[in-house]
C-alpha cells in the first residue's frame, strides 16, 4: 500500500464503474427529458388542434355571417332600383297627367276668358232692361225669328233664357201709366247685399226674395219635382227646349201643329209633369245632366223662367258685369220680382201658349 501498487487497479475499475453509471443516468435522464418533452409538446399540439378547430369554427361562422351580408345587401340593392324604378315611373306619370291638367285648364282659361268678353259685351250692349234682339233671337217677334232658326229645327235655351218676348225694364203698351215709389227697407236689404254680393239665401236680401217670390213662384203640384226644378235653377243647370216633332211621344199623348207666318211649332197634349194639368205642352225640361225630359205647360215654363231671369240678372251684379247705379239695378230687381208674382198669378204671354 505505501508503493500504491494495487490501489491504481482498483481505482481505475471505479473509474469505469462510474462512467457506466454516468452514462446510464444520462441515459435515463435523456429518456426522461425526452418523454416530457414529447408530453409537453402533445399537449401543445392538442392545444393548438382545439385553438385551430376554435378558430375554423368561427371562420366558418364569420363566412356564414359574410354570406348573409352579401345575400341581404344583394336583395336591398334590388329593391332599391325597384323601387326608384317605380318611383321614376310613377313621377312620369305624375308629371304627364299634370301636363294634361295644365293643358286643360290652359284651355278652360281660355274658354272661360273668351265667355266673360262674350257677356261683358253682351252687358254693354244688351242688360235685362234693354236687350239686344239680335242677340236674343227668343225675343223677335215670330216672323223675324224664323229666319234665325236652325236647321234642327229647336233652339236649346239655358236657364238663363228670356220669358217675355217684351223687352224687360220697357212698360208694354197700355193705357194707363203708373208711377213708383222707393221702398226704404228693400232699399236697405238691396244696398246691403250689394256691398257683398252673393247667392247665400241667408241674407236679409234673397231670404225676402226666396220667401215672398221664388219659393211661391216655383211651388207646383208635384213638390218633389219642384223641389229639383229650384235646385236646377240656383244652379244654373236646368234646360228649357222646344218641342221638336222627334221628341213627340208616341203613346198617351196627341200631338198638334202650331201654325205661324213662318212654319209651326210642335205641341204635345199631356199632363205637365209640374202641375199635373192635362195642357198643351210646348216645351220640356232637362235637369242638369239627366237624360230625362219633363214636359211642361206654358204657366209653368212662364213661372220657371221668371224666376231664371232674376237669378241671371243677380249672378250679373256679381259677377260685376253690371254697368248701371244701385238704384237702376234695384229697381230692375223689383220689376224682376213683379214678373215673378205675374207668372205665379198664372198670367203669360200669348206666344207661349
Amino acid at each position: 500500500m505505501e508503493g500504491g501498487g494495487q490501489v491504481r487497479p482498483t481505482s481505475g475499475r471505479d473509474h469505469g464503474t462510474l462512467s457506466r453509471l454516468r452514462s446510464s443516468s444520462l441515459e435515463i435522464r435523456e429518456k426522461e427529458i425526452r418523454e416530457k418533452g414529447s408530453e409537453i409538446l402533445k399537449e401543445q399540439l392538442d392545444a393548438a388542434k382545439k385553438e385551430l378547430k376554435l378558430k375554423d369554427r368561427e371562420c366558418e361562422r364569420l363566412s356564414q355571417v359574410r354570406n348573409q351580408l352579401e345575400q341581404e345587401l344583394e336583395e336591398l340593392t334590388a329593391s332599391l332600383f325597384e323601387e326608384a324604378h317605380k318611383m321614376v315611373n310613377e313621377a312620369n306619370v305624375k308629371q304627364a297627367t299634370a301636363e294634361k291638367q295644365l293643358k286643360e285648364a290652359q284651355g278652360k282659361i281660355d274658354v272661360l276668358q273668351a265667355e266673360v268678353t262674350a257677356l261683358k259685351t253682351l252687358v254693354l250692349t244688351s242688360t235685362p232692361s234693354s236687350p239686344n234682339r239680335q242677340l236674343h233671337p227668343q225675343l223677335q217677334s215670330p216672323g223675324t225669328r224664323g229666319a234665325h232658326k236652325h236647321a234642327g229645327g229647336h233652339v236649346r235655351n239655358k236657364s238663363a233664357s228670356s220669358t217675355f218676348p217684351s223687352s224687360p225694364g220697357k212698360p208694354e203698351p197700355s193705357s194707363t201709366k203708373e208711377d213708383r215709389e222707393m221702398d226704404s227697407i228693400l232699399y236697405a236689404e238691396f244696398l246691403l247685399w250689394k256691398e257683398k254680393p252673393s247667392l247665400d239665401r241667408s241674407s236679409a236680401f234673397l231670404s225676402r226674395i226666396y220667401r215672398e217670390d221664388i219659393s211661391p213662384c216655383l211651388s207646383f203640384t208635384r213638390s218633389e219635382l219642384s223641389q229639383l226644378v229650384q235646385s236646377a235653377v240656383e244652379n244654373n243647370s236646368l234646360t228649357i227646349e222646344p218641342v221638336a216633332m222627334s221628341a213627340l211621344p208616341m203613346v198617351k199623348a196627341s200631338a198638334v201643329e202650331c201654325g205661324g207666318p213662318n212654319g209651326f211649332r210642335a205641341a204635345i197634349e199631356t199632363k205637365c209633369a209640374l202641375s199635373g194639368m192635362s195642357r198643351l205642352c210646348r216645351h220640356r225640361i232637362k235637369l242638369g245632366d239627366k237624360e230625362s225630359y219633363y214636359y211642361i205647360s206654358p204657366s209653368s215654363r212662364a213661372r220657371i223662367t221668371a224666376v231664371c231671369n232674376f237669378f241671371t240678372y243677380i249672378r250679373y251684379i256679381q259677377q260685376g258685369l253690371v254697368r248701371h247705379d244701385a238704384e237702376q239695378m234695384f229697381w230692375e230687381v223689383m220689376r224682376l220680382r213683379r214678373e215673378m208674382t205675374v207668372a205665379k198669378l198664372g198670367f203669360y204671354p200669348t206666344d207661349q201658349g
